[in-house]
């Protein structure tokens, strides 16, 4: 049975507003919650950037929902040592809500450090390497690590959650999907593509949890939720891997000039009207997910989660009860 979560946006809200907008979630009847983890926003419009992990410790005592990172990248700003002890912490903080999401990253968080920017197959063989070195302290033994690209020396967790933490790996694309399928429990991903679910099935992730995530914008008008999609999110319209190798938010306000109004209206819902927020449900849940996370864009989350309780939450599950068995 799919569940779904709201997607709490670390690039347009504070703290404050993320512990807030979890309780908000949980009282509208979602029933799990993700958060990204970002060092900048995309864009200096979205406005924020708070550190997740201090984010995840006021969560943890805020809510009773299961949270996943949206996602994490455990490689080249924050070393997967450290990311395995902040990891572990979080879920004993939790009591084992926790799960961990990881992916390969972006230029635009991971190379303020001055670490150069490697190229995609490496990147991903990074991101293997971090999954393995994680899960070795997880087990909480005493670990002395010489990898390809990473080294520990007489590395121990002593707080630690009575099971090991799930690892859930991102993919856009058949590599990462399959990289998921084989080393992941689970998979994540922002496309409602059938084929990356498959692909990460049939590489091992079998009957693994995959969780999608997609954007609205629900507003009094379609055209105010387009103006206001606009502003915030052109960027989640640019084509191809510049999300992943454009360096800071400047460049993707540049790049974003390139994207109207109406290719953001075309690629998110917007609006009074609950059809074409469901109808963007309904692709998901026939790809194959199991959990469908959504983010409302803007200042007006209160509207949006009344807006969920009162329509757009029945209108789900009943997308949910119409679904086939099967990919």
């Amino acid at each position: 049975m799919v569940s779904f979560g709201y997607f709490l946006s670390c690039e347009e809200f504070g703290p404050h507003d993320l512990v807030r907008q979890a309780r908000a979630a949980e009282r509208a009847g979602f029933e799990r919650l993700w958060i990204s983890d970002h060092f900048h926003p995309w864009n200096r419009e979205q406005g924020q950037s708070p550190f997740v992990w201090s984010v995840l410790g006021a969560l943890s005592e805020a809510t009773r929902l299961p949270v996943t990172t949206a996602v994490t990248c455990p490689t080249t700003r924050i070393h997967p040592a450290v990311v395995a002890q902040a990891a572990a912490t979080t879920a004993v903080q939790f009591e084992g809500r926790f799960t961990l999401g990881v992916g390969s990253g972006e230029a635009l968080n991971e190379h303020v450090l001055g670490d150069r920017w490697p190229p995609a197959d490496v990147r991903l063989a990074m991101l293997e390497e971090a999954v393995e070195l994680i899960r070795a302290l997880h087990r909480g033994d005493e670990v002395t690590y010489h990898g390809n690209h990473f080294t520990v020396e007489n590395a121990r967790i002593y707080t630690r959650p009575d099971a090991p933490v799930p690892i859930y790996v991102s993919g856009f694309g058949p590599k990462a999907a399959r990289l998921a399928g084989r080393v992941g429990d689970g998979f994540a991903c922002t496309k409602p593509d059938s084929g990356l679910v498959r692909a990460f099935r049939e590489a091992g992730g079998g009957d693994r949890p995959a969780q999608g995530g997609l954007k609205f914008c629900h507003a009094a008008t379609t055209a105010e939720g387009v103006r206001t999609a606009h502003r915030l999110w052109a960027n989640s319209a640019l084509p191809g891997e510049l999300a992943q190798v454009l360096p800071t938010p400047r460049h993707f306000e540049q790049a974003s000039e390139l994207v109207t109004p109406d290719m953001v209206a075309r690629s998110v819902p917007c609006g009074p009207d609950p059809e074409p927020y469901a109808t963007a449900i309904r692709g998901y849940v026939d790809a194959g997910y199991d959990e469908v996370y959504v983010q409302q864009i803007g200042p007006d989350q209160d509207a949006f989660f009344e807006f969920w309780r009162r329509e757009l939450g029945q209108m789900a599950e009943q997308v949910v009860r119409e679904a086939p068995l099967s990919v």
